[in-house]
């Protein structure tokens, strides 16, 4: 059988003179090219990400830096989507402060829970100031063994780029974690830089960007496991009828 061709969301608010947003069609290509990872690829602003039905269709979505977001809702919307869902998604830098926002509210119950850069006179900020910048930084992440941060990096120890001043407030990390969030990757500090949901198909974030990653010649390790996934749920959605009617005529 051949497959559809996975369908991916890149949620953000696309702009040139985001660094990140500048590299995504030449990430796509080198994917096709070098790793044989064709995806259709449609830009989503966040205002339009949280109408009804904005993301049915896609295998994938993508929550790309770029914050503060033109629509807070509308990033939120796009991960809870994908969480719920069961869609393959990859929050970066922004991303991943929103997939942490997201579920602070939805599944802690935190109703209330804020990131600090839009909210800075509000009180549960669950995204705040880091205590030292990350725009512009280099360094060393520790992937914990046997998670799918691992899995996807191949390796438990990698030198990521940064571009980013806020991170989660690790006065939160023991209520998302008992509520089924892994924190999978920190810097050499114990300060979190990777997430994921282990009960999802693929739910990955990362504070690092790694978009950034070498000349952009060449997709990330991260972003080709985004990919392969993609082309997962795709084979997937499109044999589930065949299987169906396969079942309902051996009834």
């Amino acid at each position: 059988m051949t497959y559809l061709t996975p369908r991916v969301a890149l949620v953000g608010d696309r702009s040139p003179a985001v660094r990140s947003h500048a590299r995504i069609p030449g990430l796509l290509d080198a994917l096709a090219e070098q790793d044989q990872l064709v995806l259709d690829a449609y830009w989503i602003p966040t205002e339009d990400a949280g109408a009804p039905g904005a993301l049915d269709g896609f295998d994938a979505v993508w929550l790309l830096p770029g914050s503060p977001y033109r629509s807070e809702a509308g990033a939120l919307a796009a991960v809870r989507t994908a969480r719920e869902c069961g869609i393959p998604f990859l929050g970066t830098c922004g991303g991943f402060q929103h997939a942490v926002l997201e579920y602070a509210r939805d599944v802690c119950g935190i109703t209330d829970a804020v990131h600090g850069e839009e909210h800075p006179d509000l009180d549960q900020q669950v995204i705040v100031p880091l205590s030292c910048s990350l725009v512009g930084h280099e360094g060393a992440v520790e992937i914990t063994p046997g998670t799918l941060a691992e899995r996807a990096l191949g390796a438990t120890r990698t030198q990521e780029r940064y571009h980013c001043a806020y991170g989660l407030n690790a006065d939160y990390l023991d209520r998302l974690r008992a509520h089924g969030l892994r924190f999978s990757g920190t810097d050499e500090s114990g300060q979190v830089r990777v997430l994921e949901l282990p009960e999802h198909p693929f739910f990955l974030a990362s504070l690092f960007q790694p978009e950034l990653s070498g000349d952009g010649t060449r997709a990330h390790p991260m972003i080709r496991a985004l990919a392969a996934a993609a082309v997962a749920h795709a084979a997937d959605a499109e044999q589930a009828p065949a299987d169906a009617e396969e079942a309902r005529v051996g009834a």
